[in-house]
């Protein structure tokens, strides 16, 4: 990693204030590796997780990394995986201690953890909420047994209702996450699945599409999936259920009832600042003269090897000026509320003349509505969020 100076020298950009900082540390060990998933996530051996040699290795990266954030506080923390909750709730405890002893925390800061209810144990949750975690996310996919085997999931039906009750007495705010789309599946499937999340009263739910991506079992063998009109009549049924008890639509994927908003998420998607360290975990940091990305060592052993050394960096690159447009408006454009053009200013540091011509074709297609404040996408750009996003693509 290069010094502060590296960063502070002058650049094409200009950002008159830093955006909002979070905080995502990676936890990369998952019991089975599920056919669907694309993230770096690690089937654990014998010894694995090894907690104390790992949280040494994330507090080397931090050490590394604190000249570049130095004073900025941060407003959430993100404890992703993998499945955090294979790791102990001392071993949480004590990473949030380090945490709060290196990093100027917001006095509300969120702090999140994902769980699945394969690795649920009575209390366990109880005893993350007392090391410090203030939001829990429940991988559940599905409450159907036989979806849940399809999908590789190590839990079952049974666990995961025990592990969402327990959620919702230990924590004022949670997460379920639900797929649709699923191997198989009908309106009836799904009506039946969303009935169960929504019996359970959860503050706020991730809905997501099963994708078959690159280098995942699924995409060297892909299972009959719904065809793309079922799939938007089931989006079609969500978004009404989602909306008829409570839960609005605030991000493509996201609902949630009043107060209980992801602002982790959020600054993901309003093209706020994150520092990500673990393995393989990504950064986006800003400047006064530029935007930058990193990647950390993806591979878990060599990962603790190399921040030990301090050299935990796989790849740093600056967003090029003429890539800022499209970088912003694909996490913005993906919240119904759309962006302040004011946000983009201060976000990208370039003039708004930068991001006109996209706006014009946008307007002319019937993509976004906007007036001299702000910019939303419309009921069309919304069901056809690519399609906007694309105009903004350098040519």
């Amino acid at each position: 990693m290069q010094d502060l100076q590296h960063y502070m020298r002058p650049g094409t950009l200009s950002l008159g204030a830093l955006p909002p900082l979070s905080l995502y540390v990676h936890l990369p060990w998952c019991l089975k590796k599920c056919p669907y998933c694309d993230f770096n996530s690690h089937e654990m051996a014998t010894g694995e997780p090894p907690e104390q040699a790992y949280l040494d290795a994330l507090m080397a990266d931090l050490d590394a990394a604190l000249p570049l954030v130095w004073g900025r506080p941060v407003h959430s923390i993100f404890i992703g995986g993998g499945t955090p909750s294979l790791f102990s709730p001392q071993a949480i405890d004590r990473l949030l201690a380090d945490l709060r002893a290196r990093l100027k925390l917001s006095p509300d800061c969120e702090v999140t953890l994902e769980a699945n209810p394969g690795t649920f144990e009575k209390d366990r949750f109880r005893a993350f909420r007392r090391a410090g975690v203030t939001r829990l996310s429940l991988g559940v996919q599905s409450f159907d047994d036989s979806q849940l085997r399809t999908l590789g999931r190590v839990h079952d039906r049974a666990q995961a209702l025990a592990a969402a009750r327990e959620a919702a007495e230990c924590f004022d705010t949670f997460n379920l996450d639900l797929m649709y789309a699923l191997p198989g599946q009908d309106l009836a499937g799904l009506e039946a699945d969303l009935g169960e999340a929504l019996s359970l009263k959860p503050p706020h739910l991730s809905i997501y599409h099963l994708t078959i991506e690159p280098n995942t079992y699924f995409a060297k063998f892909p299972p009959a999936i719904p065809e793309d009109d079922q799939a938007y009549d089931m989006l079609d049924r969500l978004v009404a259920r989602t909306a008829e008890v409570g839960l609005e639509r605030y991000e493509v994927s996201a609902f949630a009832r009043p107060g209980h908003r992801c602002w982790h998420n959020l600054n993901y998607w309003r093209f706020g600042d994150y520092l990500g360290i673990g393995a393989g975990a990504h950064s986006k940091l800003s400047f006064a003269h530029r935007v930058l990305r990193q990647v950390r060592v993806r591979e878990p052993r060599l990962y603790m090897e190399r921040a030990q050394a301090g050299q935990a960096l796989a790849q740093e690159q600056e967003i090029g000026r003429a890539d800022l447009p499209f970088e912003f408006v694909l996490n913005a454009l993906r919240l119904p509320e759309g962006f302040a053009l004011q946000d983009f200013s201060e976000r990208t540091g370039l003039p708004l003349s930068a991001l006109q011509p996209g706006l014009e074709q946008a307007e002319a297609q019937g993509l976004i509505e906007r007036d001299l404040v702000r910019v939303r996408p419309s009921a069309r750009g919304f069901d056809f969020l690519n399609d906007l996003q694309a105009l903004f693509l350098q040519s």
